[in-house]
């Protein structure tokens, strides 16, 4: 296997604790080789639907630091944030 992915589809409900959130985050990524490779915005849905209008893609050098990350106190300190501020679904995939 090669890198593995965080994907999170977002409905944001408040925008400053969003916004504080999402500064905050990639602090927790460098111990685990994180970096986020795309934030996007839903402007089309060609088949089925998605109900969350944002997007974020996490990779990581692999699953055991994908789950490294995740569990860490850096990020789950984070998640009451994350949790006031949107709606948020995270999967996790390996490619």
């Amino acid at each position: 296997m090669g890198f593995a992915y965080v994907v999170g589809q977002v409905t944001v409900k408040d925008e400053a604790n969003w916004a504080e959130y999402r500064k905050r985050v990639p602090e927790t990524f460098d111990a685990w080789g994180g970096e986020a490779v795309l934030r996007g915005r839903q402007f089309a849905a060609l088949a089925g639907h998605c109900p969350h209008s944002d997007v974020v893609v996490l990779r990581f050098p692999s699953a055991d630091a994908l789950k490294g990350w995740f569990d860490s106190p850096a990020y789950q300190a984070l998640i009451p944030l994350r949790d006031a501020a949107a709606e948020v679904v995270l999967t996790a995939y390996e490619a």
